[in-house]
């Protein structure tokens, strides 16, 4: 097979291992296969590709869509690097708050499978990287855009800030509620 699917701690997180097939001209691997991802777990259309690029110390997020526009986001770091980050906030999940952190990089290609009922975030530890990712589920509503705010105390985080040096934030990101905040219609 292509592909190495692992699930992680969170139900629903799937950190994903392409094979790389690499010689002297460079390399080749499968970044999407229908058929296996289903097979896996992952069975969604995709409606949306988007392509992202930030200096390092960028956080973006965490950032999420409300229902019935809620979406999941396959990620995958293509230059650079990045700590990417999910949280769920999946109504009466037992794992309700709790996060999971992996590296994504140009050198390890992985990608993660982040499904509807999580808030996705990321930090920028390379001097500058590039992320694509697809999105399930809706396209893109700015009426349904929600997030959480990076550094919420009940989450705790634990960014690699040491990695970076400055963190910059945009203004949207850095006013987002605290998960406590949140109104019952503003959770997943």
């Amino acid at each position: 097979m292509n592909f190495e699917f692992v699930g992680l701690e969170i139900s629903g997180l799937i950190l994903i291992k392409p094979r790389v097939f690499k010689d002297q001209r460079g390399f080749f691997m499968e970044t999407y296969k229908f058929s296996v991802f289903r097979e896996n777990g992952i069975d969604v259309k995709f409606l949306q590709d988007n392509h992202s690029g930030s200096v390092k110390g960028v956080l973006r997020g965490l950032h999420y869509q409300k229902h019935p526009k809620a979406q999941g986001k396959l990620v995958r770091c293509i230059k650079g690097e990045i700590f990417d980050v999910a949280v769920d906030i999946r109504k009466g999940s037992p794992t309700f708050g709790k996060w999971v952190g992996v590296y994504l990089s140009e050198e390890n290609k992985y990608m993660l499978w982040i499904p509807e009922g999580f808030a996705h975030g990321f930090l920028v530890v390379s001097d500058y990287a590039e992320i694509i990712y697809k999105v399930s589920g809706a396209e893109y509503s700015q009426a349904h855009d929600a997030g959480i705010r990076w550094d919420d105390p009940e989450i705790a985080i634990n960014w690699p800030l040491d990695r970076v040096g400055e963190l910059i934030l945009s203004e949207k990101d850095s006013k987002l509620p605290y998960l406590r905040d949140l109104k019952e219609g503003d959770l997943l």
